[in-house]
């Protein structure tokens, strides 16, 4: 019996939260992370004010002032943050609209958000194909092939 409920919830429960986490979460800044690989937002300057370390890495928050003078944008995440950033320090960044900005020095980003992405539409797609084959077996039709 436990089994079946832990099947069950691998088949049923999983997928779409994976889905709609990946998706919610880092797949919403997979647009603005290409953006700023391609130079594209607004430039300016983001000043580290702390570091949040989790188990295997640091983000740096603070805030951005933009180069044009518009409003400064504070306690944003600097993704791609170069090593060496300490409180105070400053860092070249672009504004894409994401909900932090991106350091100019470039990183790698773009590919773990893409690749994420990409992920979370699998997972989705795959699930939403078990879904149709298993309504297709419960009003008796067999499922193409």
């Amino acid at each position: 019996m436990v089994k079946k409920i832990v099947k069950w919830v691998l088949k049923w429960v999983v997928p779409p939260v994976v889905v709609l986490v990946v998706l919610g979460g880092i797949g919403s800044e997979v647009g603005p992370a290409w953006q700023a690989r391609s130079g594209a937002g607004a430039p300016g300057t983001f000043t580290a004010v702390h570091e949040s370390c989790g188990r295997r890495a640091c983000t740096w928050y603070g805030d951005f002032a933009p180069a044009d003078g518009s409003a400064v944008r504070r306690d944003v995440i600097l993704y791609d943050s170069p090593d060496g950033l300490v409180s105070g320090g400053t860092a070249a960044a672009r504004d894409t609209g994401a909900r932090g900005v991106f350091a100019d020095a470039g990183g790698k980003f773009w590919l773990a958000a893409t690749i994420f992405a990409a992920v979370g539409v699998a997972v989705g797609l795959l699930w939403l194909v078990w879904l149709v084959r298993a309504i297709l077996r419960r009003r008796g039709m067999p499922p193409a092939r």
